[in-house]
């Protein structure tokens, strides 16, 4: 059985930040980016069920506040996969527990195309920040061809409930989805008797 105490750790500390900030964006993701840092830190808590690779990547719901100011997902990758360009509509922070993966960040021009920004790797231990504020829209692969890659996201929202869009790459022209999760279970954070 694995020991999930550290996901406990951490979805204590982010409801004591949501309620703390009261909404302020600056505050929670500063806030989270520090919890989220001590939570990737070591890859022992991670459930296996919610580390499952498919023919697509795959995002686990892991908790979702009961206010929906957060969520808190497993987002894992098989060799390979990569994400249409996509944004989010809310902030959020990518933090690399196992593998590795590239963020190729997009801005729009003026006409409505996409213009091609940074591209960043990020390797365990490493955070990146995506918001409405800072740059919202990005294509994400997996770095490797070999083996499986999982990040820990967390938005500040239901994201899997939230309407956002993916982008044509050629025009920049729009299509609405809401992600939904590919689980229908969350880890239970209260049973205490196994750590």
């Amino acid at each position: 059985m694995t020991d999930i105490s550290r996901l406990r750790r951490f979805v204590s500390g982010m409801t004591d930040l949501a309620d703390q900030s009261d909404g302020d964006e600056h505050a929670m993701v500063g806030g989270t980016k520090f919890l989220l840092t001590d939570l990737i830190s070591k890859d022992d808590w991670l459930p296996d069920e919610y580390a499952v690779e498919g023919d697509t990547y795959r995002q686990y719901l892991l908790h979702c506040d009961p206010h929906q100011r957060f969520s808190i997902v497993s987002f894992v990758w098989g060799p390979g996969q990569t994400t249409p360009i996509h944004d989010h509509t809310v902030w959020g922070l990518i933090g690399m527990l196992r593998g590795a993966e590239t963020g190729q960040r997009f801005d729009v021009a003026n006409d409505g195309t996409l213009v091609p920004g940074q591209t960043d790797l990020l390797q365990p231990g490493d955070v990146d920040i995506v918001s409405p504020a800072l740059g919202d829209i990005h294509k994400v692969s997996n770095a490797h061809d070999d083996k499986t890659s999982i990040s820990i996201h967390v938005y500040g929202a239901n994201i899997g409930a939230v309407d956002r869009h993916v982008y044509d790459p050629d025009t920049g022209a729009q299509k609405s989805f809401i992600s939904g999760y590919s689980n229908t279970t969350v880890p239970n954070l209260w049973d205490l008797s196994g750590g």
